[in-house]
């Protein structure tokens, strides 16, 4: 045997548990432990089956991409993009905003439905405060239902997608329109007031909204807090760019231009498209916990 070898079925699950803590920091924040403990740990009913279509795509690494995505999607509104810009502070605090959101989603998709709850109602706290006049003097506010919607839409489609193009397993139809009516159902508690059910129609509001999307200057400052100042130490920023590079390929070629991002039809479909898959796998292996070996027989 080479020398060397004998050390790899040590140093892997070593390698993994220091792999998936860094992940798991970075995306959870310094409560993500106790947050993880109290939302799958506590038992009562939940808002959705367990392993059902909003689970598997929440639960699934391709999240990181769809993330990425979501949020250039929804800096083209310009209203939703003032109102982050304004309010949100995430030049100062974006992986602290990161863990608020993810704590949200995995509240409302895996915690008991009084968990859930509780996260819905402090999420409508917040939007009710959130208000301001865009530059062109017209009012914008969080809680209004139609700009709920927008943020709503743009995130199903992103996560959606970014599962359908790097989950584990792609869903089939019918748990496409599964995911898209489970997700409504949340979007409906925090104020939406009739979210999407199926896929198609899905579609139909994304198209419905285009009319109002623009690219703006605090869009573009978003976008370049989020791809180039990412507050990584030095040896993940080529695995963050990765992932950045991937939600950049699946963004709709008419974002490209105003949002001043790359168009490579070429590469976004082979490199890029390659490496998103490892990317996604490295991420799932790490945050997976190994198979627990059984007991010997007496």
């Amino acid at each position: 045997m080479l020398p060397g070898l004998t050390a790899l079925p040590t140093a892997l699950p070593d390698l993994r548990d220091r792999l998936g803590e860094f992940i798991f920091f970075r995306v959870a924040g310094p409560e993500g432990p106790r947050q993880r403990d109290r939302i799958h740990g506590t038992p009562g009913p939940r808002w959705f089956p367990a392993g059902s279509p909003i689970q598997q795509v929440h639960g699934d690494a391709s999240m990181f991409i769809g993330g990425m995505r979501a949020l250039m999607m929804q800096a083209m509104h310009p209203a939703a993009m003032t109102a982050v810009s304004e309010h949100s502070g995430y030049r100062g605090d974006m992986w602290g905003r990161l863990a608020r959101t993810s704590t949200f989603l995995a509240a409302t998709t895996f915690g008991t439905a009084q968990d859930a709850q509780s996260s819905v109602d402090a999420v409508r706290r917040i939007h009710e405060r959130i208000s301001g006049v865009m530059p062109d003097g017209t009012t914008y506010a969080a809680s209004d239902p139609h700009l709920l919607a927008w943020v709503h839409v743009a995130e199903v489609d992103s996560f959606l997608l970014a599962h359908q193009t790097y989950g584990h397993r792609p869903l089939d139809q019918a748990g496409r329109d599964e995911y898209v009516a489970q997700s409504a159902l949340v979007a409906e508690k925090i104020g939406v007031e009739r979210a999407p059910r199926t896929e198609a129609e899905l579609r139909e509001e994304l198209a419905r909204f285009r009319p109002e999307l623009r690219s703006t200057d605090h869009a573009r400052e978003a976008i370049r807090y989020l791809l180039w100042h990412p507050s990584l130490p030095v040896a993940a920023r080529p695995a963050y760019l990765v992932l950045a590079a991937a939600a950049i390929g699946l963004m709709p070629v008419w974002t490209r231009g105003p949002l001043r991002l790359p168009w490579l039809p070429v590469t976004e479909r082979t490199v890029v498209r390659a490496l998103g898959h490892v990317a996604t796998g490295t991420i799932r292996w790490a945050l997976t916990p190994p198979p627990v070996e059984p007991a010997p027989a007496p």
